[in-house]
């Protein structure tokens, strides 16, 4: 089994940190390969970074396709593109932040989410109504650092991180601590010990789902509005979109 972590961001070392969780939660015999798109935001913190983003994304997922992967992670917690790279494969395409909602009802009744920066603490919440777990969802709180300090000053975002993560446990009511980055790929655990509540990473939460969708032979429906693409000519920079058709 081929599952592909896809960075939406361009930082190469957000990747290695995604991919290594990536790896060291697969099964055995599951070979996990981490990209990321040639050009796009350094970091993802906005809607206008996710729109820009998601075009690296496809691009990733056509390449995934010719290299037959078999499932496909994306690993920001705006889920950019999900849909959209939906459309172009049969192969399970998971979000980070879907499935670490749906692993947090499965051992806690209520979550929060600590994620990084205000604003994109909104685009969480978006997603959440989206998603149907609004309910589910008793806070979402931010501390407050850019992305790119997890790689750039990760000790002391690990200690605003807990920081929150203790808030959140004392105040929300809550059974289980979602973290909203990918970036936060390898804290889990550091970050549980300190709480003393389940914590859910939404890279290492999408791995054991995407296993779990391959081996029970499930795959993207091609019924509906996650049909493939209809051919059709694309302009300038989008030129080589033009006439896609599926590869398997």
């Amino acid at each position: 089994m081929h599952i592909r972590i896809i960075n939406p961001n361009t930082t190469a070392g957000m990747t290695e940190t995604i991919g290594n969780a990536a790896s060291r939660i697969a099964a055995p015999g599951t070979h996990v390969s981490a990209t990321q798109p040639d050009a796009g935001p350094v970091s993802i913190e906005s809607h206008f970074d996710e729109a820009i983003s998601a075009v690296g994304v496809l691009e990733e997922v056509l390449a995934g396709e010719k290299a037959e992967v078999d499932a496909y992670v994306l690993a920001c917690f705006g889920d950019p593109g999900l849909l959209a790279a939906r459309e172009l494969t049969r192969a399970p395409v998971i979000g980070i932040a879907e499935a670490a909602f749906h692993m947090a009802t499965l051992v806690s009744t209520r979550f929060s989410i600590v994620t990084t920066l205000g604003r994109t603490g909104i685009i969480a919440e978006h997603l959440l109504e989206q998603y149907g777990f609004r309910h589910h969802c008793r806070r979402v709180r931010a501390a407050e650092i850019p992305v790119l300090d997890l790689e750039e000053d990760g000790d002391a975002a690990l200690v605003r991180i807990i920081d929150e993560c203790r808030r959140a446990r004392d105040e929300d009511g809550i059974g289980a601590i979602v973290l909203g980055c990918g970036g936060m790929a390898d804290l889990t655990d550091s970050i549980s010990r300190e709480v003393g509540l389940p914590v859910i990473e939404g890279v290492t939460a999408a791995v054991k789902l995407a296993e779990a969708l391959v081996g029970l032979g499930l795959g993207t429906s091609k019924h509906g509005d996650l049909a493939f693409p209809r051919p059709k000519a694309f302009t300038g920079r989008f030129e080589g979109f033009s006439h896609l058709t599926p590869t398997r």
